[in-house]
């Protein structure tokens, strides 16, 4: 997988002997290392090196067929052309995927940047002394149950008989710490934090750490909130977290699926508080796993989403940016179906705030840090939803915990009423994305 040229010198003189004219091959290695502990101890250990890759044949009727293997020898290679050149013949009659037409454009200049894998007992050092520390953090700290220290290599490529070839390779290593209290005649609360970096010898444990015993330890003094409309200020995550239930919005493919709240025409429409400016970025500076192409070839782009409220840009694969009369955008997964997903959101500052706001001097105004049952409490085709959340009420630099409640509302409407971005981007595993002030939202306590 490491040589996309004497991969795709291969392809072709596999397709060559099997009488196949048009093809292509996505493939991808990920060797993956994980540890997570429990109590000083090693709890569970993973290592895992992974193959594979996804071949598609068109015939001379211009159907088409596709097969995945992990066997990525050239038997293996073989047997995949072969039985996709077969399956070829029993492919779709409508809207067929073709080649991206931009499958051989150039990509960015981006420096590939491998790390030295650490060892498994480096690993488990790192994680175990976390642990320790979160846990001395506090004496209501009693555990650390969600856990984990992992370091992933990957290389990706593409080609097709056009003559596209593409690889890269990156390396990356994140944490995850999610720490639980217990006290007596209280409930347990939780919060967890995560960090992400090229290397371990990189990685802001500290940080981590930190972060999630200051929110643990914020949640310990918890009182029941009010049932009413409040004031709402989304944090990065909590922000991203709807976006991405609701990303049917942008998504070409569920456009044309009729399984999204836009159509065609809403382009060019007014859909969110001119406050707002969103994009999805794959090649942002602060996108450790960035990837430079999709599974169809195409460079990966900063695509405009939304510019100062107004709907601005779809995601696009090469399929549906043809039937839509626009340009594919880097956002395909290569598999039974071409599918459209996002890369990294970036959402900033749209038009100027007449007003700002601070949460070190508002009043009765609640902060959610992070949204829960997202697969439960979201009805992505109704534009509703009703999640249960972490968070705070905030009173004038003073913040109170909220023992249970969820918010409700509709996606759309939250989204014309924001009434301020702040300029702090925060880092997430989804993106980056500052705090997110709303009008009104209904909280209801318990």
């Amino acid at each position: 997988m490491s040589n996309i040229q004497q991969l795709a010198t291969s392809a072709e003189e596999i397709a060559n002997r099997l009488g196949i004219q048009k093809f292509d091959v996505y493939g991808s290695t990920v060797d993956e290392t994980s540890v997570q502990v429990d109590q000083g101890e090693p709890k569970q250990v993973k290592a895992s090196n992974r193959s594979g890759v996804t071949v598609r044949v068109w015939n001379h009727e211009h159907t088409m067929g596709i097969t995945s293997t992990t066997d990525v020898d050239p038997a293996g290679l073989e047997l995949a052309l072969k039985t996709a050149h077969e399956a070829s013949y029993f492919g779709v009659k409508e809207h067929v995927p073709d080649f991206s037409p931009e499958a051989t454009a150039p990509i960015a200049d981006y420096p590939e940047e491998k790390a030295d894998p650490a060892s498994v007992s480096e690993l488990l050092d790192h994680l175990i002394q976390a642990e320790k520390e979160l846990l001395h953090a506090h004496p209501a700290i009693q555990g650390v149950p969600y856990n984990g220290l992992s370091q992933r290599d990957s290389e990706r490529s593409y080609l097709n008989s056009e003559g596209a070839a593409r690889s890269e390779a990156r390396s990356y290593t994140s944490i995850y710490l999610y720490s639980k209290t217990e006290e007596d005649g209280k409930k347990p609360r939780s919060a967890g934090s995560y960090r992400i970096s090229r290397s371990l010898d990189q990685l802001d444990i500290q940080g981590c750490l930190q972060e999630a015993a200051e929110k643990t330890i914020s949640h310990l003094n918890y009182e029941k909130v009010k049932s009413g409309k409040y004031r709402v200020v989304f944090s990065a995550d909590a922000f991203l977290s709807l976006l991405g239930a609701f990303s049917n919005l942008f998504n070409a493919q569920s456009i044309l699926d009729k399984q999204s709240l836009s159509t065609p025409e809403s382009l060019g429409t007014q859909i969110a508080s001119p406050l707002l400016s969103f994009c999805d970025d794959a090649m942002h500076p602060a996108n450790i796993a960035a990837g430079l192409f999709d599974g169809e070839g195409t460079p990966t782009r900063r695509i405009s989403l939304i510019e100062k409220g107004v709907l601005s840009g779809f995601l696009h694969s090469a399929g549906t940016a043809k039937r839509l009369n626009a340009q594919p955008t880097g956002h395909a997964n290569i598999g039974a179906k071409v599918t459209v997903s996002p890369n990294f959101y970036h959402v900033f500052p749209g038009s100027a705030a007449e007003q700002e706001y601070s949460l070190d001097n508002a009043e009765n105004v609640i902060f959610i840090d992070e949204l829960r049952a997202l697969h439960a409490g979201v009805r992505a085709l109704q534009g509703s939803f009703s999640l249960p959340f972490d968070g705070w009420l905030m009173n004038r630099g003073q913040q109170v915990s909220i023992e249970s409640a969820t918010v409700a509302g509709d996606f759309l409407e939250l989204l014309k009423s924001i009434i301020f971005v702040e300029a702090e981007p925060e880092l997430t595993p989804a993106g980056v994305c500052p705090r997110v002030w709303v009008d009104s939202l209904s909280i209801t306590g318990e």
